[in-house]
């Protein structure tokens, strides 16, 4: 279970220096003009996590297999798009296809690379591009509603249902507020997630700064953690230049130069994480002699669900599962040193899956 983030922003902030960081490869064209990246570019890569490496090297695994996150590279918004400026509805239209959004922000000055509307300033530049996108929800709600009527004139269920939650985004986005603002009931999360509605996708604020900065952020970063805060979401400082040259270095070369600028460990990571936990998911493993692999799952998934993951049959003639915690697993040196402290567990259908679990399920072909 992979997913699909859109990096969006208006022109010249950096999302395709970022994206060809971030796929380790030039596809996607960095240049100093609107609407260098006309199709939006897509690339897979690889989630990293030292954990799996750790398991795979206690077990002896031949191969490591991590799970992978697809970025798609969204050409820059401008004023405007929701009427189609800017090839607009192009790009609304990839918006709409992913899961969730990093909004890419301008957060450096440099003379000579041109700001679209010739000044920095981060948060209107965010603002610009959410009102768009509910300007853009607000009109597709409304010939949605139109559409509906002959289906409410004869009882249809599911048209009530859709009616009520287009009228409720409506009412919130005519507030000025994004749809993701609206408290949605379990029942009800089905039918919300099939309205597509490009301000319902959450948001990640990834902000763009100069190389120097990366490590401490500066004030215009501070201004959009600031409006993060406020709206419950959440924000991550990378240097796109920074990450775009590590992309281009081996791994030793690459904590080198990290050390020397203050950071800890690449942007990406840190990207990935925030990323996950934007939405809810959670990381299990399975691991022998063959591969140790990762798998991506939502939080709260039960067994049978995760197991479903790997493969349709594993969920429909579910077992059970045995399980032991990743730093169990580590601490007893592999599963028999687990067993042997009481680490070694074995659960049913009911059990919630742990971030970190090491996991082999027992099911019926």
């Amino acid at each position: 279970m992979g997913f699909r983030m859109g990096i969006v922003g208006l022109p010249n902030v950096g999302k395709s220096t970022l994206f060809n960081a971030l796929t380790r490869t030039a596809a996607a064209q960095a240049a100093n003009f609107p609407f260098c990246t006309i199709e939006p570019n897509v690339g897979e890569v690889a989630v990293p996590d030292k954990r799996l490496d750790r398991l795979a090297a206690i077990a002896g695994s031949k191969q490591i297999i991590p799970t992978r996150i697809t970025f798609v590279d969204i050409a820059g918004l401008v004023r405007g798009a929701s009427k189609g400026e800017g090839l607009g509805n192009q790009f609304l239209a990839n918006i709409r296809e992913v899961d969730a959004i990093a909004h890419v922000l301008r957060c450096f000055e440099d003379g000579d690379i041109t700001h679209v509307e010739g000044r920095v300033d981060p948060v209107a530049d965010a603002e610009t591009i959410e009102t768009e996108l509910m300007i853009a929800d607000m009109e597709s709600i409304e010939r949605r509603l139109a559409n509906l009527q002959r289906k409410l004139k004869g009882g249809d269920k599911e048209a009530k249902d859709q009616d009520r939650l287009l009228r409720v985004a409506l009412d919130v986005l005519n507030a000025g507020q994004p749809a993701r603002t609206v408290t949605v009931s379990e029942e009800d999360r089905r039918l919300w997630d099939q309205l597509q509605l490009l301000t319902a996708k959450p948001v990640l604020y990834v902000c763009n700064v100069a190389e120097s900065e990366a490590a401490t952020g500066n004030a215009l970063t501070e201004k959009v953690a600031e409006k993060a805060r406020a709206e419950g979401a959440a924000t991550v400082v990378i240097s796109a230049r920074i990450e775009e040259e590590i992309s281009q270095l081996d791994p030793e070369e690459a904590e080198m130069f990290l050390s020397e600028l203050g950071l800890e460990e690449p942007g990406l990571d840190r990207l990935i994480r925030a990323a996950y936990d934007l939405l809810g998911l959670r990381t299990y493993f399975t691991v022998g002699p063959k591969e140790a692999r990762a798998w991506t799952i939502t939080q709260g998934m039960l067994a049978p669900q995760a197991a479903g993951v790997i493969h349709g049959d594993f969920e429909k003639g579910f077992i059970r599962a045995e399980t032991v915690g990743y730093d169990d697993y580590v601490a007893g040196n592999g599963e028999a040193g687990a067993r042997e402290n009481g680490k070694f567990r074995v659960e049913g259908k009911t059990y919630e899956v742990q971030d970190g679990d090491v996991l082999h399920f027992l099911f019926n072909a």
